[in-house]
């Protein structure tokens, strides 16, 4: 697998990238021996960066990504990890936020124990848009201080943010002093809107995170999740898209991801599993040329909901 220099950080990064939310039980209950499995197994297929967070499963997912990554060489992998949200595990969505100088700093503390680690390569602030942007000042002013002061410490390597709306990422790539970008749901099947920050990025040096090529469930042929905010009318759009990709014997899933991750200016595309026969699949779809008739096909489909805001 190719590996792309990851803006100005001095960072190379694998062209696919591993989310570890999976790893939590997040989407479904997992085998943590088949989920620590899946991590060797991406390993092997040289994948070289993983990206968690201390509020996926409520610390779950670090727990889970450290135990798999014990004993590998600490340069075959690129590691990031967030700070500033946090999950209850016994309650999914009782989100804290806290931008604190003094929780990030513990943040990065109980993060690199549960991973196993001294140094992370990158550190996202999280979801700093959550809760009708009440804390995004704090998040963008003590919070990436504080980031910024690890940094300075050697304890991290470049600091970024991992959000959501588009406008405010215009905000962090062109006002402020960031590293690193993992943005997601904008660039796949529905949403090509990555497309306009990437000059800004670029402009910066900032390298550039793709997540969620499936839109969070949107383009599979489960569905999303029932948290989703999708409607029901929305959720028909996506259904009769999936469908039509049915009957042309493929996969509206195989087809996102293949969308996704064919950008040349996107350093690597990020996509999340606990379960190394998912895996194997999404490589060999990585593998195959595009359909590129059908992806404009599926393209006017999902008209309807192209660039739909998902809050």
């Amino acid at each position: 697998m190719r590996r792309r220099p990851f803006g100005r950080t001095g960072l190379e990064v694998s062209e696919i990238s591993f989310g570890a939310s999976s790893l939590a039980g997040v989407f479904h209950s997992v085998d943590e021996t088949e989920a620590i499995a899946t991590v060797r197994a991406a390993l092997d297929a040289g994948i070289t960066y993983f990206d968690v967070a201390p509020a996926y499963g409520g610390t779950r997912a670090e727990t889970v990504l450290g135990r798999a990554l014990a004993g590998v060489p600490r340069d075959r992998f690129v590691l990031s990890t967030k700070a500033g949200k946090y999950t209850d595990p016994d309650s999914y969505g009782a989100d804290t936020l806290d931008y604190s100088r003094a929780r990030v700093r513990r943040s990065w503390e109980e993060s690199a124990a549960r991973l196993g680690v001294d140094h992370i390569d990158i550190l996202y602030l999280h979801d700093i848009e959550y809760q009708g942007r009440r804390h995004t000042e704090w998040a963008l002013h003590e919070g990436l201080d504080a980031a910024l002061e690890l940094k300075r410490e050697g304890r991290v390597g470049a600091v970024g943010f991992g959000i959501y709306p588009v406008d405010l990422w215009e905000r962090v790539l062109r006002d402020l002093p960031v590293d690193a970008a993992l943005i997601h749901n904008h660039y796949c099947l529905s949403d090509a809107r990555l497309e306009r920050l990437l000059p800004l990025a670029a402009a910066r040096g900032v390298g550039v995170v793709n997540a969620s090529p499936f839109a969070s469930g949107l383009l599979t042929e489960r569905g999303p999740a029932d948290w989703h905010p999708a409607g029901p009318e929305e959720r028909a759009v996506f259904r009769r898209a999936a469908e039509f990709c049915a009957a042309r014997g493929t996969s509206i899933a195989k087809l996102a991801f293949q969308f996704a991750a064919r950008h040349p200016d996107v350093p690597t595309t990020m996509f999340s599993t606990a379960n190394r026969a998912s895996l194997a699949r999404t490589l060999a779809w990585h593998a195959e040329p595009v359909d590129e008739t059908l992806v404009a096909e599926v393209r006017a489909l999902l008209g309807p909901v192209a660039e739909r805001d998902w809050f």
